[in-house]
């Protein structure tokens, strides 16, 4: 049963770093869109196309790495996953370029490289926490 599990999460993980991959592509993209194109200030920019891209990650993570089927309940629950990355990443993007002096076009990525781990094991209790009630239910029995 151990070897199950910790297979079922290694696999959870590396579906959500492809996932990850995948989504900062996306912000990034936007990112750069909405500084280079629409001339937003880079926060803005920032959060903009964080907001945009956060609703990508929650169907990709629902279907594809956490096998879940997504529901209007988790999806305005998703949000709160992205507390802490927010947090951190807007913080960190100050940081290198307001206070560091990085480009504004690399800060991002370094940003966001950041909140991994941390978003991974909230966003999996968000998003998988009915499944695991139901397979405890099943387990005992009720």
């Amino acid at each position: 049963m151990k070897n199950i599990q910790n297979t079922e999460l290694a696999g959870q993980i590396f579906r959500f770093v492809l996932v990850g991959l995948l989504n900062t592509a996306n912000y990034y993209v936007l990112y750069l869109f909405f500084v280079h194109i629409c001339s937003l200030p880079y926060m803005a920019a920032h959060i903009s196309a964080f907001l945009i891209s956060m609703v990508g990650s929650f169907y990709f993570n629902s279907y594809f790495t956490y096998k879940v089927k997504p529901t209007l309940k988790k999806f305005l629950q998703f949000p709160l996953t992205y507390v802490v990355n927010i947090t951190v990443s807007s913080a960190a993007l100050f940081l290198l370029v307001d206070l560091m002096n990085f480009n504004e076009n690399i800060s991002p990525l370094i940003a966001q490289g950041i909140t991994i781990p941390a978003t991974f094991f909230v966003s999996k209790k968000v998003l998988t926490h009915d499944k695991a009630k139901g397979e405890l239910r099943e387990h005992i029995g009720q």
